[in-house]
């Protein structure tokens, strides 16, 4: 992989805040800064409900992915799930983001990750696209569902 990742740290708490703030800006989220602060915090201590790594540059990222574990006795142990991916709108189309997703599951398939899933909207064309490249299949019988607590 040519693209730098780096596994993101306490000290890299206000870059990687930056551009979840920014992904959330451009995706009409409405996060307030301390709600990221305690979702990305304890990511950022070593967790060992999910990781966050910086793409690019550590001290100039160009963008994030965070993966979330679970745990499931259908794909055989601990799985994971893509929560967030995000490149800076000047870097997309460069094929960052495929190297990102083609590399990190060989890597946490090393660490004992069983399987990766991720959501995406229907109707977005180019990151259907995009994660079919990357191997993802849609589970056509399943769909996702939430309940916010």
């Amino acid at each position: 992989m040519t693209t730098a990742l780096h596994l993101a740290r306490p000290d890299d708490f206000d870059r990687l805040d930056g551009l979840v703030a920014a992904f959330h800006a451009e995706a009409g989220f409405e996060t307030e800064a301390r709600v990221r602060q305690a979702a990305l915090v304890p990511l950022l201590d070593g967790s060992p409900h999910g990781v966050a790594y910086l793409i690019g540059p550590a001290r100039s990222p160009i963008g994030y992915i965070v993966i979330c574990f679970g745990w499931s006795v259908e794909f055989g142990g601990m799985d994971g799930f893509v929560d967030e991916i995000y490149l800076r709108p000047a870097v997309r189309g460069r094929g960052i983001a495929s190297e990102v997703l083609n590399a990190l599951p060989k890597a946490l398939a090393s660490a004992g990750l069983r399987a990766l899933h991720l959501e995406v909207e229907r109707n977005d064309s180019k990151a259907v696209k995009l994660y079919t490249r990357a191997g993802f299949k849609p589970r056509q019988s399943y769909m996702l569902m939430s309940k916010k607590l």
